[in-house]
């Protein structure tokens, strides 16, 4: 056979494997597509059931599932649990006294829902949901990674969040608007800033030679895995490198719908009017105005330690970097330029380097200028509102699927597109860059999408229950667990939906059932059944996260600064963990702590959220670090949670001012100290031995600042009863 005819039968044999592996992939995904979650969404019908017992849909289901495994509800709980319970969960901080008084009090047959009603109206009720929302698509305000350099207006995307459940906007819209706001609802600011959702993730972003496709295809990996997690609840990133080793995604899949973001880039938009731009500009001319004089000092101060450091560097260069440095940068040839980099960077002075050259009192002299400059950046202008967003590029570059993930290994070119075993076999994606991320999120909110619906309101379900309906609150896969009652999660998929994708009405409509209502404690006979509680035969007890904690130690001592949204705070950090990130050769401040104390004591949700610096109080209780989705934060129990809850400095001066407070209160007297105490920690009287215990400390001579920091640190102050 001569050359010609062996390159021909080489094309046919593998035009015919192809077809064959084309073949063998279409059988793989029909034979998966019987999958649950997979299917769409049938409501079921209504369990035909009469029991006093049940007062939402959501019970009736959960009887007929617990009747079948012969278990029974347990008992309501007490209306000072349930109260302290509910206010917790939808606000994520305690009830007031006067409000567990008034609730008590209220005897009348819609008390719970009345105080439900005001509390899914209250301004913290967005913020507590914004919490758990950021949380799932991995939000933080610096980019993670080695530098970890702040975003300064990636807080607009927290913001919105909080906004939106505030003003309960309708999950479809919600969704639209962070895939594709820029594209559906042209014109419009929320929509724009809504897109930083792509960009919530971290972003490997270092100095020095780079090698841009890579970067590239990190940021797409980021933003294609997000899709897959929190919108789809499928572990689409596991067919990154090869089809998947359990669900129906292929290789190709993932690389259609990365196809459908590689026109997508990062983009900061200004959406300051001109009236805004202008007076900022007048503003930040006043504020260099009173820098300069003192940067000048500076600059002059160091001049002469910078430029004896920068001759001892340079006398160390090769005569080739010092003639590369010595010519025009535009006359350069490649190799020159890189010398003339390396040149730079080696005659670079560093900040410790200079620092550590200047003698006293020089130096003395130049921390004191530093400070004043610190003194007066506290007060420079913010820039002109930008979104934190996204755009398209004019043209879409080619998307291939790549061997192992690596984007030096390019196989087939792939079009964009979305999962074959979600999708009809004939289904067209539109190709033009401006329409793409549109059509993703019109596909993922459309009525008869199977998963969209189900992942969110599992979602709901685990806020507020403790535990999913589905385990595995980002993976409905085959590998994920399955439905402990799939007919509920189907009715409230099908219900959510209908209703117009209301998030509120589903809420309200589990923390209003009798299953949300039941006490606690363990009923002996339905834990030889179901210990794990996977049927909902009683309240789960759940540690509150570190979040909540923080605010409800800030609500009790009568710290707490309700001020919503703006730029993230920094608060104070505890010097070891100021020495891990700075250096103690560098006189200035690099944690700059606002000048009103009282932001200090600020919701944690707007605190400074810093990839590689976790604040210890939070980090003890299992916060994320925000580099992956967190569906479902861990509970951990270990010995620095206690350390940090007696020693650390946040906890002995919020103890303090808690017992301020209960002295205010109560003007001395012990009694109503103990009682008042209870009353702000627990929701609750002392019970006659709290009361003795607590009489007998303070008669011993124990503080009230002691007694009330013991109170913080009970276990039952952690806990949702």
């Amino acid at each position: 056979m001569n050359v010609r005819g062996a390159i021909a039968a080489f094309a046919i044999a593998s035009a015919f494997a192809l077809s064959a592996w084309d073949d063998r992939e279409d059988a793989f995904i029909n034979s998966r597509r019987n999958f649950w979650s997979f299917q769409k969404v049938a409501r079921p019908a209504l369990p035909s059931l009469t029991d006093p017992w049940i007062r939402t849909p959501v019970d009736a289901f959960l009887l007929e599932a617990m009747r079948e495994k012969q278990l029974a509800p347990s008992p309501p709980a007490a209306r000072e649990k349930l109260i302290r319970r509910v206010s917790l969960d939808l606000t994520g901080l305690p009830p007031a006294p006067g409000e567990v008084d008034a609730f008590l009090q209220d005897r009348s047959s819609t008390a719970y829902e009345k105080l439900v009603d005001r509390l899914m109206a209250s301004p913290r009720y967005g913020e507590r949901w914004a919490q758990r929302w950021l949380d799932v698509v991995r939000y933080a305000d610096t980019n993670g990674y080695e530098i970890d350099a702040e975003r300064p207006h990636a807080w607009r995307y927290r913001d919105y969040v909080v906004r939106s459940f505030q003003a309960n906007k309708p999950f479809d819209r919600f969704v639209q608007e962070q895939i594709a706001g820029d594209e559906l609802f042209p014109g419009d600011h929320d929509a724009l800033i809504a897109t930083g959702f792509h960009r919530a993730g971290p972003i490997h972003l270092v100095a020095g030679n780079q090698d841009e496709e890579m970067n590239r295809q990190e940021v797409l990996t980021e933003m294609t895995g997000a899709i897959g997690s929190v919108f789809l609840g499928i572990t689409v990133g596991c067919a990154r490198c090869h089809n998947h080793k359990f669900d129906p995604i292929l290789q190709s899949d993932y690389y259609r719908l990365q196809a459908v973001l590689a026109a997508t880039e990062g983009k900061d938009i200004e959406i300051a009017t001109a009236a805004e731009k202008e007076a900022y500009a007048k503003a930040k001319a006043a504020h260099e105005a009173r820098r300069k004089p003192i940067a000048g000092e500076i600059r002059a101060l160091e001049k002469p330690y910078r430029e004896a450091i920068q001759a001892e560097k340079r006398a160390r260069l090769n005569a080739p970097q010092l003639a590369a440095m010595a010519k025009p940068a535009d006359q350069r040839s490649e190799e020159e330029k890189i010398l003339a980099k390396e040149a730079e960077d080696l005659t670079e002075v560093l900040w410790d380097e200079l620092v550590a050259r200047i003698p006293e009192p020089e130096r003395s002299r130049r921390a004191g200028l530093r400070r004043r400059l610190h003194d007066i950046d506290l007060d420079e202008p913010p820039p002109p509102a930008t979104a934190y967003a996204v755009a398209n590029m004019a043209e879409a570059p080619a998307s291939f699927i790549l061997k192992g993930g690596d984007h030096r290994h390019k196989l087939d070119r792939v079009e964009a597109g979305l999962p074959k075993v979600l999708t009809a076999p004939d289904a067209a994606f539109p190709q033009p860059v401006s329409g793409r991320r549109a059509a993703l999120a019109r596909w993922l909110v459309s009525p008869d999408h199977p998963l969209t619906a189900r992942v969110m309101v599992n979602r709901i379900w685990q806020f507020r229950m403790g535990a999913g309906l589905v385990g595995t609150p980002n993976d409905f896969g085959a590998l994920g667990k399955r439905p402990s009652n799939r007919k509920l999660l189907d009715w409230l998929a099908a219900e959510f939906v209908a209703s117009g994708w209301d998030i509120r009405k589903l809420d309200r409509l589990i923390v209003t059932s009798a299953a949300y209502r039941q006490a606690t404690g363990t009923v002996a006979a339905n834990a030889a059944i179901d210990s794990e509680n996977r049927f909902y035969w009683r309240a789960n007890r759940r540690r509150m996260d570190a979040e909540q904690i923080r605010d409800s130690i800030l609500a009790v001592s009568g710290k707490l600064n309700l001020k919503a949204g703006g730029p993230p705070v920094r608060v104070p950090i505890e010097k070891e963990v100021y020495d891990l990130i700075f250096t103690e050769f560098e006189p200035d401040n690099l944690w700059p702590l606002p000048r009103d104390v009282s932001e200090r004591y600020r919701r944690s949700l707007y605190l400074l959220n810093k990839r590689t610096v976790r604040l210890p109080m939070l980090a003890n209780f299992d916060q994320p670090d925000a580099m992956t989705s967190c569906p479902e934060r861990p509970v951990s129990t270990h010995a620095l949670q206690a350390l940090n809850g007696i020693n650390s400095d946040f906890m002995q001066e919020q103890a303090a001012a808690f017992a301020s407070r209960l002295e205010q209160l109560c003007r001395g007297g012990a009694a109503c100290i103990v009682r008042e105490a209870h009353r702000l920690a627990l929701s609750r009287p002392p019970s006659p031995a709290e009361r003795k215990l607590s009489a007998d400390f303070l008669a011993r001579g124990g503080t009230v600042t002691e007694f009330a920091l013991a109170m913080l640190n009970r276990n039952e102050f952690v806990y949702l009863p």
